[in-house]
């Protein structure tokens, strides 16, 4: 547990990727097994200890610190693991214990339950110092946030021992922690995981963004960009799998798609939901009777999905391309050749649950420009960009895909209340949320808060922002600060929804900063009303 508590420390002060790749890549090497298994697991959040909560650390320390010294340690520090690390009262008079492995921890965090977690944990804070706790805690709780993302430590494990990332992303969703095959592969020369009857995920292919370039469409094919959830159905060994874009297993809330997939396969799509209207048989074309986000939304994280959720929210898959059919692997073909296969693969499947996400055909560049610019129903992002040769690559490769989402809706909004950011932003009050007028502010009408935003500023903007909330806050209702409604933000978003949740009644898609308007009186901020309009019916 030392030397996880020592990585983990190390990582915290450090910024630049490459530094980062070269400690957890020494980690590796130096740890042993199943520890540098739990470890791995633990940087990606793939574990979980449901007795232990942030809620379980804050009451312990409640218990053992002034309560007020606690609040306003941890609203100036913004973490709570590194608070409580650091005001834990140090045992006294205790012997000293030998310290326990990260396997050890591991055993010992899941055999806690609710009942005992609030008895046994404090003993194990009492054995380790300041940096350990803080590893204890966040291993405990999840979300490291200490800048390592899944493809990063899949980099550091390839970089370690000298093999393919490729591959260590073709094994690493089918294993589980703390990942015995994978380390008996990579780091000990054994034979690959044999998986070649378990349903597992493969990573995506992704697009880079279309910055102001100019494609040839002789070269590139172009097709929708459909506003639902990338996923990956995969059947294999009698078992089907719904898979998300990061490799999370969504079959569950989505039932309907695990006994309709009548081959062994692995298809890429977009899963949306269908119109209320087009309920039933697929129709193809621009709308497909594809349902917005928000209805897709009804779906999203419910471990059980009741029979009205399915009649009313029934779930198919806008199917883009095809990875493995029969037992033949396409991905080292060319996307012509995928796209003719998967369109001869198309009668083989229930169109009640698959159709095809269509081409869209422009004699050139500006007339396809003319079209993603028209585009404005509501299960469509943009285009993709596809190169008629790229063969179906992992994560993002230059000059192959291409995403060119449509422009997005502006709107201008006063800031209402800030709250501070975790991380690097702990220090700053940088998750604004912010509101439209519901009338004529002149005479009387109030700000409803319609979107919360925590991106398109810099970092010099950032420090301005914190700066206005700190001088202008009204009311603090714990972590949030409600400030006076003096700034105007111009929010971007994707599309706006009718929302019940909401007092103002819509919600936005996607909102982030798009400027700034320390020039605009706040009077000047858009109404509701105009918000409303752009909703889709």
């Amino acid at each position: 547990m030392e030397e996880f508590a020592a990585l983990l420390d190390a990582l915290v002060y450090t910024t630049s990727r490459n530094r980062k790749l070269a400690l957890i890549a020494a980690y590796l090497r130096e740890a042993p097994d199943p520890d540098r298994g739990w470890a791995l697991a633990a940087l990606t959040d793939g574990l979980d200890f449901p007795s232990v909560k942030s809620s379980t650390v804050r009451n312990l320390m409640m218990e053992r610190v002034d309560p007020v010294l606690w609040t306003l340690s941890r609203d100036f520090v913004g973490d709570t693991a590194e608070t409580a690390s650091l005001l834990w009262p140090e045992p006294e008079g205790a012997a000293p214990q030998p310290a326990l492995s990260l396997t050890e921890m591991v055993e010992r965090l899941s055999a806690l339950t609710r009942a005992t977690a609030p008895r046994e944990l404090p003993a194990l804070f009492d054995r380790t110092d300041a940096k350990g706790r803080y590893a204890l805690i966040k291993l405990a709780t999840g979300g490291m946030r200490v800048g390592v993302s899944a493809r990063l430590a899949k980099v550091a494990f390839a970089q370690a021992f000298d093999v393919a990332v490729e591959e260590v992303e073709e094994y690493w969703h089918a294993l589980t922690p703390p990942f015995a095959e994978l380390f008996a592969w990579g780091a000990d020369g054994g034979p690959a995981p044999d998986l070649a009857n378990a349903p597992h995920f493969r990573p995506f292919m992704l697009a880079h963004p279309l910055e102001d370039g100019v494609v040839d469409l002789k070269d590139y094919a172009a097709e929708w960009k459909w506003d639902g959830i990338r996923v990956q159905l995969v059947r294999a060994g009698g078992e089907t799998r719904v898979y998300s874009r990061s490799g999370d297993d969504i079959s569950a809330t989505f039932p309907e798609l695990l006994d309709v997939l009548p081959m062994d396969a692995v298809l890429d799509g977009e899963l949306l939901v269908r119109a209320h209207t087009q309920l039933g048989r697929a129709q193809g074309g621009e709308t497909g009777g594809a349902a917005s986000f928000n209805a897709l939304q009804q779906r999203l994280g419910r471990k059980t999905v009741s029979k009205a959720m399915l009649r009313d929210y029934p779930a198919f898959v806008r199917l883009y391309d095809v990875l493995l059919l029969d037992g033949t692997d396409w991905r080292e073909q060319p996307w012509k050749s995928r796209r003719a296969t998967l369109e001869s693969l198309m009668a083989r499947l229930p169109d009640s649950h698959f159709d095809l996400s269509q081409l869209v055909v422009a004699e050139d560049f500006a007339a396809l420009a003319r079209v993603r610019d028209t585009a404005r129903d509501e299960a469509i992002e943009g285009l993709m960009l596809k190169h008629r040769e790229s063969p179906y690559v992992a994560g993002r490769k230059v000059a192959l895909w291409y995403k060119w989402k449509r422009d997005p809706l502006l709107i201008d909004c006063v800031m209402m209340y800030a709250q501070r950011g975790s991380g690097k932003r702990s220090s700053f009050y940088s998750d604004y949320t912010f509101g439209c007028w519901n009338g004529d502010p002149d005479a009387g009408a109030e700000l409803l808060p319609v979107g919360k935003a925590y991106s398109g500023f810099t970092d010099e903007e950032l420090k301005k922002l914190d700066r206005f909330v700190r001088q202008n806050t009204l009311n603090r209702f714990g972590p949030v600060r409600e400030v006076k409604r003096e700034l105007v933000f111009e929010v971007a978003f994707d599309s706006v929804h009718t929302s019940k949740r909401h007092k103002s009644g819509v919600a936005m898609r996607f909102p982030r900063i798009h400027r700034i308007r320390w020039d605009k009186p706040a009077h000047e901020a858009d109404r509701l009303d105009s918000l409303k309009e752009l909703i889709k019916d």
